[in-house]
């Protein structure tokens, strides 16, 4: 099984909007048994729900994220991973610096489609913002599959389970 994690600042608005994005994308695909997806925040408060703006905007997609909560990302939870996807160069440069056992595994999001940019952090934004953060995810999550399964697969010989 491949394990990947999204990780954000908060985990409350684009890593759990990405995790909830990528467990439908691999229903779709009836892959879902095949991945371990879960979502985590370099600076997050355990136990806090996804934003208002982040619920809505995934439930106009039919994607529920009403049962998530927000954990703090720590050497536990990284233990085992194959992929480790960050919103911004900043997330990616933290863990690197923090974890450096799992260097190898993290990428910026926007690597899935052969580039890095960061994706903006919606927090205090509108739904429209959102809207755009969710149709940014999608598209580079679809596009990117490919890419981030070989990912995936490259790391689970990186570590042991």
């Amino acid at each position: 099984m491949r394990h990947i994690l999204f990780v954000c600042t908060a985990n409350q608005c684009r890593s759990p909007m990405a995790a909830g994005l990528f467990n439908r994308q691999i229903a779709q695909l009836g892959e879902a048994d095949r991945w371990h997806v879960a979502s985590a925040g370099t600076w997050a408060e355990d136990q806090r729900p996804a934003t208002m703006l982040a619920r809505t905007t995934m439930a106009e997609q039919n994607v529920d994220i009403s049962g998530h909560r927000s954990r703090l990302l720590d050497g536990d939870l990284l233990r085992g991973v194959d992929v480790i996807l960050v919103m911004t160069r900043h997330h990616q440069e933290a863990i690197r610096a923090e974890f450096p056992d799992v260097a190898d595994r993290t990428f910026m999001i926007s690597q899935l489609i052969g580039q890095t940019f960061d994706i903006t952090d919606p927090v205090l934004g509108t739904l429209d913002d959102y809207r755009r953060c969710a149709a940014d995810l999608q598209q580079i999550l679809r596009d990117g599959y490919t890419r981030l399964a070989e990912l995936a697969d490259r790391g689970a010989g990186n570590h042991s389970n």
